[in-house]
């Protein structure tokens, strides 16, 4: 029936996690949903990011919007970020940064006393708020000194040179700048469904039968060393570009393979900026989708209001 609709329900299966990386399976829902929660993931998850710089000494030879655009990349460890309030809606200041609710001080000090080049880096930033600091990217378990280990470089100070600031971090979404992110990629692929023509692929000699799996850009299919069979290898390595459906018509064989994009099953591929783990970026994003979705709910309920009790409805929602 035209414009009825049925209630979904979406299945996740993990299939690889790390702290920046998750792979998973979004089955039993639609593009739409997929689209949403990858969209929510790079654009409203909320993070912490420096946002005001007050330069008190630079005499690099950086200028000082540029080290200020710098710290503003820096990502910083955001797991408070949900439950911190946005510096606009904060009621218990004035948005000057001495307020525990929405922002979080840092202080950078650093002189060059030698003629040895000094790096300033992310790990040289001194936080209020030991909850809130500069990802570290180093592997703690290698004894090797890094540049990952050093942390992030600001900017190179030679004898002489000095730099002082301070800065306030304050929460935001990537919607408003992409240093707000805390995303690195998001992206899904519908999951493919092949289905190779056993009895038409019995008519190929194995050396046809070679040309036409390495027709495949990438290793989706394979011959079996005992049978001498194709069999599919990697279903989802396939990049949906029709070379393999191309060659089997090029060799007058239409229909020895056949592929769909299963319409309900979507494979995710999340890696995280460092500023929250990539499964509580899947969880928070999942959260906060809830949410618009709840606003879009009320707002459809103060509409029938409206409609069913005309103006005396807006009149009691003060409109």
């Amino acid at each position: 029936m035209e414009g009825a609709s049925y209630q979904r329900f979406p299945k996740v299966k993990i299939r690889e996690l790390k702290d920046d990386y998750c792979k998973f399976e979004l089955r039993d829902t639609d593009a739409s949903m997929a689209n949403a929660l990858r969209r929510v993931m790079i654009a409203e998850v909320p993070t912490i990011a420096i946002d005001l710089v007050e330069i008190e000494v630079n005499s690099s030879v950086l200028n000082d919007e540029f080290i200020a655009h710098r710290l503003g990349l820096i990502p910083l460890t955001s797991d408070r970020a949900m439950s911190m309030r946005f510096s606009r809606d904060c009621d218990a200041c004035d948005g000057d940064g001495q307020c525990e609710f929405c922002s979080v001080e840092f202080h950078l000090r650093a002189k060059c006393i030698n003629d040895q080049t000094l790096d300033v880096t992310s790990k040289d930033l001194y936080s209020s708020d030991h909850t809130v600091v500069p990802v570290d990217f180093s592997d703690s378990g290698s004894g090797i000194d890094t540049p990952e280990q050093r942390g992030i470089i600001i900017v190179k100070l030679r004898r002489g040179q000095e730099l002082r600031l301070r800065a306030i971090a304050r929460k935001g979404i990537g919607k408003d700048h992409a240093k707000w992110s805390p995303a690195a990629t998001v992206t899904f692929m519908y999951e493919p469904d092949i289905h190779i023509n056993e009895d038409m692929m019995e008519t190929l000699t194995l050396e046809e039968k070679i040309s036409w799996v390495e027709s495949s850009p990438t290793k989706v299919f394979d011959i079996d060393p005992t049978t001498q069979q194709v069999v599919i290898v990697d279903p989802e390595a396939y990049t949906y570009d029709d070379e393999v459906i191309k060659k089997a018509e090029a060799m007058g064989k239409p229909g020895l393979v056949e592929i769909y994009a299963k319409e309900d099953s979507f494979i995710f591929t999340v890696e995280s900026s460092g500023a929250v783990k990539a499964s509580q970026l899947v969880l928070n994003a999942i959260e906060i989708l809830k949410q618009k979705l709840d606003a879009v709910r009320l707002s459809e309920d103060t509409v029938e209001a409206d409609e069913q009790f005309g103006e005396l409805g807006a009149h009691m929602r003060g409109g």
